[in-house]
C-alpha cells in the first residue's frame, strides 16, 4: 500500500509486529459467523457440513497461498489490491479496491448493530446510541498509532482463539468419558439420517454461506504494510493462515457434532452453547455472550482499520480524493478513518430505519464481493507467474504445485460458488445485485481512469 508519511525507521515504534498481523488475520476470519451462524449450516446439512467446511477451507488455503507467493515475488507493493492492479491494470485495481471498501463498510455498520443488540441486555440504551458509541470507541482506537490498534485486535482475537481451543479440549475430554455420563458418538453423528441426511445438494448450497463466514484472510496483506518487514510478514502469515483457519473451523464444528446430535442444533442459537449445556458446563450462555461480543468488537475494529487503509491506498493511486492520504504524527490515516466511520454509521442507521429496503439492498450488493476479489487474486497470480516464467524468475519465487491447472481449478471453484448462489433462490438476488454493483463500479473506474490520463 502507499508509503506512510512517516519514515520507515519509525515503523518499529508505531507499526505492527508479526504477532499482531498473524492474530489480526486469524481473528478477522473467525467471528460471530462461527460461534452463532454455524448452527444454521449444521441444521441445513447435518454432519456433511464438515465436508462443506473442508471444501471451502481448501479454496481459502489455495487463494492465500497464491497471494503469499505474489508478495514474495514482488514484496512491498501494498495490499492485494495493488497486486490485482499490477496484473490487470488500473481499472480492475480501482474496481477491486472500492468494492472491497464497500463490503467492509457494510460489515462495519452491520456489526455495530449486532454489538448494540447484544449490549442492550446489559446497558439499557437505544440501539442507535449503542451502535454509534461502539463506532466512536473503535474510531478512537484506530486514531492512535497502528500498534495500539494491533494490540487491541491481538487481545480481542486471542479471546476467540483461546475460547475455541478450550472448547475443543473440554469437548475431547467429554467425548472420551474423562468426565460426564458419556456420549454415544456414533449415534450422534450417524444415527439421524447418516452423514448426508439432506443429500449432497444441501452441502453444495451451503458453501456460499460458509465461504462468507471464513473469508477475511486477505486482511494480512493490508496490515503488513505497516510492519517493518511487510513482504516477509505477509509471506509467513498467508502460507499457513488458510490451514489454521480450516483446522479451527473443522475441529470446533466436529466437536459440536460429536457431543450433540445434529438434530438438536437450531439456527439462531449458538451450537457452542448447546454443546456446553449438554456437557454441563455452568454459565455457558454468559460465557458465549462474552465471546460473541469480543468477536463483534474484533470485527468492528478490523473493519475500521481495513476500510481506512484501503481508502488511503486508493487515494495514493489517484482513485480517491488526495486528502485521504494524510496521516497523523502516529501514522494513523485519520481522515480516511473518519470517512469510513461516517459511512459505517449511515449503514447502521439504514438497518434501523429501513431494514427491509435500503439495508437489505446494501447487504445484497456487497454479499458476493469476496468472490470477485478471490477470482481476481487467482487470475493475478496466473498472470504474474507466467510473466515470471518468461523472465526466467519463476523457480526463485513460485512453488505452488500443478500450475496452472491448480489455479484454474481454484478459479472454477469460485465460479461454482457464484453459480450455486444463482441457482439458490435465497442467494440469487445477492448474486445478481453484486454482479450489477461490480459492473457499475467498473464503469466508474473506466471513466476516472480515462479522466486521469487526460489530465496528466
Amino acid at each position: 500500500m502507499a508509503e506512510p508519511n512517516t519514515k520507515s525507521a519509525d515503523k518499529p515504534a508505531t507499526g505492527l509486529r508479526s504477532r499482531h498481523i498473524a492474530m489480526i488475520a486469524l481473528g478477522g476470519t473467525i467471528g460471530a459467523g462461527l460461534f452463532v451462524g454455524s448452527g444454521a449450516a449444521i441444521e441445513a446439512t447435518g454432519p456433511a457440513v464438515l465436508l462443506a467446511f473442508l471444501l471451502v477451507g481448501l479454496l481459502v488455503i489455495l487463494v492465500m497461498r497464491m497471494l503469499g507467493e505474489m508478495v514474495v515475488a514482488d514484496p512491498g507493493r501494498g495490499s492485494f489490491v495493488e497486486y490485482i492492479r499490477a496484473a490487470h491494470g488500473d481499472r480492475l485495481g480501482f474496481t477491486s479496491g472500492w468494492l472491497y471498501w464497500f463490503f467492509w463498510v457494510v460489515v462495519l455498520g452491520s456489526e455495530a448493530i449486532a454489538g448494540a443488540i447484544l449490549l442492550q441486555d446489559w446497558v439499557h440504551l437505544p440501539i442507535w446510541v449503542l451502535s454509534i458509541g461502539l463506532i466512536v470507541l473503535l474510531k478512537l482506537v484506530n486514531f492512535a498509532a497502528p500498534r495500539v490498534f494491533g494490540e487491541c485486535e491481538f487481545w480481542l482475537s486471542a479471546v476467540k482463539v483461546f475460547s475455541i481451543l478450550a472448547f475443543v479440549a473440554i469437548g475431547a475430554l467429554y467425548v472420551v468419558h474423562v468426565f460426564g455420563p458419556g456420549v454415544p458418538v456414533w449415534q450422534n453423528v450417524m444415527g439421524h439420517g447418516g452423514f448426508f441426511p439432506h443429500g449432497i445438494v444441501a452441502v453444495l448450497s451451503i458453501i456460499p454461506t460458509i465461504l462468507f463466514t471464513m473469508m477475511g484472510s486477505e486482511i494480512a496483506t493490508v496490515a503488513a504494510g505497516e510492519s517493518p518487514e511487510p513482504g516477509k510478514n505477509v509471506a509467513r502469515v498467508t502460507r499457513s493462515l488458510g490451514t489454521r483457519v480450516t483446522l479451527f473451523y473443522l475441529a470446533s464444528v466436529a466437536m459440536i457434532l460429536l457431543v450433540v446430535p445434529w438434530t438438536n442444533i437450531v439456527s439462531g442459537r449458538s451450537p457452542f452453547v448447546t454443546a456446553m449445556d449438554t456437557m454441563g458446563i455452568p454459565g455457558a450462555g454468559i460465557m458465549m455472550r462474552i465471546v460473541v461480543l469480543s468477536a463483534i468488537l474484533s470485527c468492528l475494529n478490523s473493519a475500521m482499520y481495513i476500510t481506512s487503509r484501503v481508502l488511503t491506498e486508493l487515494a495514493a493511486q489517484g482513485d480517491a480524493p488526495a486528502f485521504l492520504t494524510r496521516r497523523s504524527a502516529t501514522a494513523a490515516p485519520r481522515m480516511a478513518i473518519t470517512v469510513s466511520s461516517i459511512s459505517g454509521t449511515l449503514v447502521a442507521f439504514s438497518s434501523i430505519l429501513a431494514p427491509q429496503t435500503i439495508f437489505a439492498f446494501l447487504l445484497s450488493c456487497s454479499g458476493g464481493v469476496i468472490l470477485l476479489i478471490y477470482s481476481l487474486i487467482v487470475t493475478a497470480y496466473i498472470t504474474s507467474r507466467f510473466a515470471a516464467r518468461r523472465n526466467g524468475t519463476e523457480k526463485d519465487n513460485y512453488t505452488l504445485f500443478l500450475f496452472p491447472f491448480c489455479n484454474y481449478a481454484t478459479l472454477g471453484g469460485v465460479v461454482l460458488v457464484f453459480v450455486a448462489m444463482l441457482v439458490n433462490p435465497g442467494e440469487r438476488m445477492t448474486a445478481l445485485a453484486t454482479l450489477g454493483t461490480s459492473v457499475v463500479c467498473y464503469c466508474l473506474a473506466t471513466y476516472f481512469v480515462i479522466k486521469n490520463k487526460q489530465s496528466t
